[in-house]
C-alpha cells in the first residue's frame, strides 16, 4: 500500500514529511513549519495549530471556528513563494505562501506572508490575528526579554 502524498506539496510521503512534525519532532526551519501548518489544516489537525502558534497568543485562538475552517473545506495546494531568515535573538523569520481551497462558497486562494520566531529549539506562528494587551514598551511575549516594538511587534503589535 503507497502511504499519502503530505497534503504540504513537497512531493514526500506525508510520514516522511509533516506527519514527522506532527508526531512531535520540531521543525527545522520557518517554511518547514509553515508547510506543516498547512497539512494541519488540511487534515483537521487542530490541536496542532494550536501549539504551534506563540504560546502567548494560544489561549486567544478560536479554535472551533478553525476547527469547522479546516474540516469545512477541500485543500487544493499550497505553493511556498519565498522563505527568509531575519535573523535576531530570537531567530525570526518570514515565509511567503499561497494556499488555495474550495469551501461551499467556492474556490478560493490567500496569498500571506507570515511571522515566525524561534524559541527553546522550536519554531512558532505569530498570528496577527489575535490581538495582544500589550503596549509597545511592553516585553515581547516570545520570552526574548527585549520590546515587542524591537522584536515580534512587527507581525503582532
Amino acid at each position: 500500500m503507497t502511504e499519502p502524498s503530505c497534503p504540504c506539496g513537497s512531493g514526500l510521503s506525508l510520514a516522511d514529511c509533516c506527519g514527522r512534525l506532527h508526531a512531535g519532532q520540531p521543525a527545522a526551519t520557518a517554511e518547514a513549519l509553515m508547510r506543516s501548518r498547512y497539512s494541519a489544516y488540511a487534515l483537521g489537525l487542530v490541536d496542532y495549530l494550536r501549539d504551534t502558534t506563540l504560546p502567548a497568543q494560544q489561549a486567544g485562538l478560536d479554535l472551533d471556528a478553525i476547527r469547522a475552517w479546516s474540516l469545512g473545506s477541500t485543500w487544493l495546494g499550497l505553493e511556498v513563494e519565498g522563505h527568509e531568515v531575519l535573523g535576531g535573538t530570537p531567530e525570526h523569520a518570514r515565509v511567503t505562501f499561497i494556499a488555495r481551497w474550495h469551501d461551499a462558497n467556492g474556490e478560493h486562494s490567500h496569498r500571506e506572508c507570515s511571522g515566525f520566531v524561534q524559541r527553546d529549539g522550536h519554531w512558532y506562528f505569530l498570528d496577527p490575528t489575535v490581538p495582544l494587551k500589550l503596549g509597545r514598551n511592553d516585553p515581547c511575549p516570545c520570552g526574548a526579554g527585549g520590546k515587542l516594538k524591537k522584536c515580534c511587534g512587527p507581525w503582532i503589535g
